[in-house]
């Protein structure tokens, strides 16, 4: 077992330095606001909320085939079972049946045709959870059971979409391939993932007054909840209320596939006059919430004998299960980040949205950006294989540059120096190049364990692609005895939103951050918000809280200039500022101080509202689909990685051994925070590429449906050297918060390394003169046979070219 000794110095120093700040506000380190509560237990999730002794409990019944017609559902027997209070159905539901959080598709109870096992026939509510489990096997359900469509490049090919195609062109990309001296073709499965939050889907809904509910809910987007209860129960936005305080992981599942549950109970809730309580049970979660997209890519690429990209042709095909959900703007996302770090020159890119009988899949750190990256990965090492040249000097010479500084889909990419720095800063200072001799030397010497190593950059775009959610608003009040509590749209899932805001105001208001507090995400107090999605929860919601902080503060200002020291003219209005606890006028022997509590007091006495209301949207970005062109993004945030794993080509088992990461954060609102949410989102991505496989059996249910059969990494996959840094002297290009860069998607896809040095390991098995094709996730089952076929193919060449000399 590793101890704190164990821990690399080079991780340690960094980890001091980035803690090593004095103060609270946004630009120091400090710990998550609730950090002490999550370690001790006292912090409270959806589950831990003491529900009324006449509180409902809920069970849902779930269809066990993929595809057929419901024929005929009997619940006698299950309204009769003990404890039994409720049985819902669609003919049940007051208003809209069909909860599709942007295009119609999703209907909450199934009417006639079912389109993936686990699609919910039917909800019951009783006195237990004990007892609507129970109940809900008393259910008599007949079904014509039809084939089940689960082959996605079928479906494209077939044209069952739940979405139309779309594309980006850049230049006669055709012409480029026509005239490239080398070109290069290849696919690649690029597997999905569970979201595996450690809180599964759970809510509580109250009924109110006016016929109104009360919803607390584990959920990234609760004004789409609210809309969408209200919309089923036939009643205004106004009598709902969503409550959210924090969540036990997120990571996209519950952006909307947490509004289905909260649908339900809230419909029970109303029916019954009652409480009402649901929580998937974990199989059950992921047997009936969808996934990350897996994807089907394709490439086609021309390239020059220095193995630079001239132009071509790529095609992504996104599984997305039964309904449209968030697909098209995932795979648009793939689409987006197909070229990765690369300029693609002339060429082409395609995404489709393959219908098929699962789950609907959904959102997921990085939002269909990493299986875009995948397939230009790919290309780099195939490309310098096909040359003879190192995957890390052929990634070098593809790097966006003066003249080759415009994506596919028109948008200029800023700050090349900083995507060209990170990369070199961090090839000196993992010493890539004398590795990579090491690592030769060693695969030469050894016939079995083979080591691989390298270094993959990452360029990810920030904003929601949907112009309209890039907005947010706060609420701000200031209280008489100087403490201020801010309310914002985003939610908190972990990663620390609600701390940088706090400190964001702490900022502006120049207070110690114990001054500030957050409460609870609630649709009555902000409405109208946009999911926290996208990275955006910072860059959105800090500056919106900003917003109001700064109202505060120049109404204060103005107050302060004509209130205190009137027998002295006044204090100097444009020489103010709030700093350590006080209002600060002059400089040196000439200061004037006036402690924050007393500037407070004084001007809510002067009647001086103490209250602010925020907002902010992002300005500049804009794309139009009927020309593929635009700027969707208002910045890129970038990073680098490079990994070193040790493989044992006889068994396909293997290892991590070493990983460095430099990332791009702009200046950091929170350093410790950032370098906690990269090493995470490393790790996430790591596993997402080589350990956690999704499995469907031919009847289409999901078998790999809890830990004993869906591995994600533990602490015994973490490599025994992680250094991570952030990137100094490179603040945002654009007018973000304070100029620091989103830091919740991009790290995640710095995973990529890990699957690139896999391929680098087994590549040597050919005298690196091939690069295998390796799907994701790259199983050590994946990895024995991705051996085995280089092996089998070293061996043909050799016997040929044996035959050749001796005919010779």
């Amino acid at each position: 077992m590793r101890t704190l000794t164990d821990i690399p110095q080079d991780s340690s120093r960094n980890r001091r330095q980035a803690t090593a700040r004095d103060g609270g506000a946004a630009g120091s380190a400090r710990a998550h606001e609730s950090a002490i509560k999550h370690v001790t237990g006292r912090a409270a999730y959806i589950d831990d909320i003491a529900a009324p002794a006449d509180a409902v409990h809920i069970a849902l019944g779930l269809s066990p085939v993929a595809h057929g017609r419901l024929t005929r559902l009997d619940l006698e027997k299950v309204k009769a079972a003990p404890g039994v209070v409720d049985v819902i159905t669609i003919v049940d539901v007051p208003g809209h049946t069909d909860i599709g959080p942007v295009f119609p598709g999703d209907p909450i109870f199934v009417d006639d045709e079912i389109s993936y096992v686990g699609q919910c026939l039917f909800a019951v509510a009783a006195t237990s959870h004990k007892a609507a489990r129970l109940a809900v096997k008393e259910a008599i359900v007949e079904i014509d059971e039809q084939p089940a469509s689960l082959d996605p490049v079928a479906a494209a090919e077939r044209g069952e979409f739940v979405r139309p195609t779309h594309v980006q062109e850049s230049g006669d990309w055709q012409q480029a391939l026509d005239g490239a001296p080398h070109v290069l073709e290849s696919e690649q499965f690029v597997g999905g993932q569970e979201h595996f939050y450690l809180e599964g889907q759970a809510c509580l809904v109250t009924p109110t007054e006016d016929e109104g509910v009360m919803v607390y809910t584990s959920n990234q987007h609760p004004s789409e909840t609210q809309k969408l209860v209200a919309e089923v129960l036939d009643i205004p936005f106004h009598a709902v209320t969503v409550e959210m305080r924090r969540m036990g992981g997120g990571f996209g599942g519950k952006e909307t596939q947490a509004s289905p549950w909260a649908c339900i109970a809230a419909i029970i809730a109303r029916r019954t006059g009652r409480p009402a309580r649901i929580r998937l049970p974990r199989a059950e979660d992921m047997r009936v919430t969808g996934k990350r997209h897996p994807f089907h890519n394709r490439y086609r690429l021309g390239f020059d004998d220095e193995g630079v990209l001239l132009g071509g042709d790529i095609t992504v095909i996104g599984n997305c299960g039964y309904s449209p959900d968030l697909s098209e703007a995932i795979v648009d996302r793939a689409m987006f980040h197909a070229d990765n770090a690369y300029s693609l020159g002339q060429a082409r890119v395609t995404g489709h949205r393959a219908r098929t009988h699962t789950a609907s899949n959904t959102a997921f750190r990085g939002f269909g950006g990493p299986q875009g990256m995948m397939i230009i990965e790919a290309a780099m090492d195939d490309i310098a294989r096909r040359i003879g040249e190192d995957p890390l000097t052929v990634r070098k010479r593809n790097l966006y540059r003066p003249g080759r500084d415009v994506t596919h889909y028109g948008q200029q990419v800023e700050q090349l120096d900083l995507l060209h720095d990170i990369v070199a800063q961090l090839e000196q200072s993992s010493d890539y190049w004398a590795r990579r001799q090491a690592i030769a030397n060693f695969n030469a010497r050894s016939p079995v364990i083979k080591k691989g190593l390298a270094l993959t950059p990452v360029k990810f775009g920030i904003s929601f692609t949907a112009k309209h959610l890039n907005q947010a608003g706060a609420l701000l009040h200031v209280y008489t005895d100087g403490s201020v509590m801010i309310n914002h749209g985003g939610t908190e899932m972990g990663q620390g939103l609600h701390t940088k805001v706090c400190q964001v105001v702490a900022r502006e208001l120049g207070l110690d951050l114990e001054r500030v507090r957050i409460t609870a995400t609630r649709t009555d107090k902000v409405p109208n918000t946009s999911p926290t999605a996208a990275s955006s929860g910072a860059d959105l919601n800090g500056q919106a809280a900003r917003d109001a902080a700064s109202q505060i503060r120049e109404r204060l200002f103005d107050f302060a200039a004509e209130h205190f020291f009137k027998d002295q003219g006044g204090l100097d209005r444009e020489g103010m500022r709030l700093e350590n606890g006080a209002l600060v006028v002059g400089h040196g022997s000439d200061v004037k101080r006036i402690p924050w509590g007393e500037l407070v007091q004084a001007a809510y006495l002067g009647r001086i509202s103490l209250s602010a209301k925020g907002f902010y949207s992002t300005p500049l970005i804009h794309y139009d689909r009927e020309t593929g062109k635009g700027r969707p993004f208002y910045y890129y945030a970038h990073g680098a990685a490079v990994s070193e794993v040790s493989v044992d080509t006889l068994s396909g088992e293997y290892q991590l051994t070493r990983a460095d990461i430099l990332h791009d954060v702009g200046d950091s609102l929170n350093p410790a925070i950032d370098i906690g949410q990269i090493e995470g989102g490393f790790i996430q991505g790591m596993g997402w590429l080589t350990s956690e496989e999704l499995k469907w059996n031919e009847a289409g249910r999901l078998v790999s449906d809890g830990p004993a059969t869906y591995k994600i990494p533990a602490f015994g996959d973490l490599p025994p050297v992680f250094n991570v840094a952030l990137m100094q002297g490179h603040p945002n290009s654009q007018a973000s918060i304070y100029r620091s860069k989103a830091v919740g998607e991009p790290p995640f896809m710095l995973g990529m390394s890990v699957w690139s040095a896999l391929r680098d390991a087994l590549a040597s098995l050919t005298g690196y003169r091939e690069s295998p094709r390796l799907d994701t996730p790259a199983t050590p089952e994946r990895v024995l046979m991705a051996a085995e076929a280089l092996r089998q193919r070293q061996m043909t060449t050799t016997n040929v070219e044996e035959t050749s000399d001796d005919l010779v």
